[in-house]
């Protein structure tokens, strides 16, 4: 059991290039005598923590974010299909973190660009699955729920659809879309309403809405 943190000392002002002031990112050296426990850096004690992180993992070491994240991690999982090295990636990841998946899985190509993920990539769980067939037996032997988020003339609104608390939300690579295999052994195929003259939303603002429907229904209780 982590010990909680104790009140963090006041970012000092920092001044830009053109002699703006501005806040420095994160958080100074800590001041006064160091605290006990396994989970603070001393490195990041001594120097700082600019990490992107929030104040509760402040002076924290990599290990002991990663280790509490994972007593914590919520019931759902999100992949995405990278078939054409598709740039949402990272963004996807990043807002997974935020809602804190159990793991994020890369269907396709197993390189993706990181630089979206704001190195939240380091927090975050990501699993690689060669081919759709890999991926859904991965999802079988799990007891996870395929629910694709795509727009199909068979799918249910996203809005009404009662989500289930373990699954796997997949998306498709932007343009394209869900793979017809995917569509295919996905339990359900869930739209999202839109109300103005585009065809589509990105895939990575696809995949925020969709995680913060299923944490509004079970994190929150908010009825479908």
């Amino acid at each position: 059991m982590k010990k909680p943190l104790p009140e963090l000392p006041d970012p000092t002002d920092a001044t830009d290039p053109h002699g703006t002031p501005g806040p420095t990112v994160g958080v100074g050296p800590w001041e006064g005598e160091a605290p006990d426990g396994e989970h603070w850096d001393r490195e990041l004690l001594a120097a700082g923590d600019t990490r992107n992180v929030v104040d509760a993992y402040r002076y924290w070491t990599h290990e002991a974010i990663v280790a509490d994240l994972d007593e914590r991690r919520h019931g759902f999982h999100v992949a995405i299909e990278n078939w054409q090295h598709d740039l949402n990636i990272g963004s996807v990841v990043r807002t997974a973190n935020a809602f804190l998946a159990r793991e994020v899985h890369i269907i396709g190509r197993r390189r993706w660009n990181r630089r979206g993920a704001m190195v939240t990539d380091r927090y975050q769980h990501v699993r690689h699955h060669p081919t759709v067939a890999d991926f859904t037996a991965w999802a079988a032997a799990e007891g996870l729920a395929v629910i694709g988020i795509d727009n199909f003339p068979d799918s249910v609104p996203l809005e009404t659809y009662d989500l289930p608390e373990k699954c796997v939300l997949v998306f498709g690579q932007e343009g394209p879309g869900l793979t017809p295999e995917v569509h295919e052994v996905a339990e359900a195929t869930l739209s999202i309403a839109q109300f103005g003259s585009t065809r589509s939303i990105n895939a990575s603002a696809a995949a925020a809405i969709a995680m913060h429907g299923w944490v509004r229904r079970h994190v929150f209780g908010q009825p479908v």
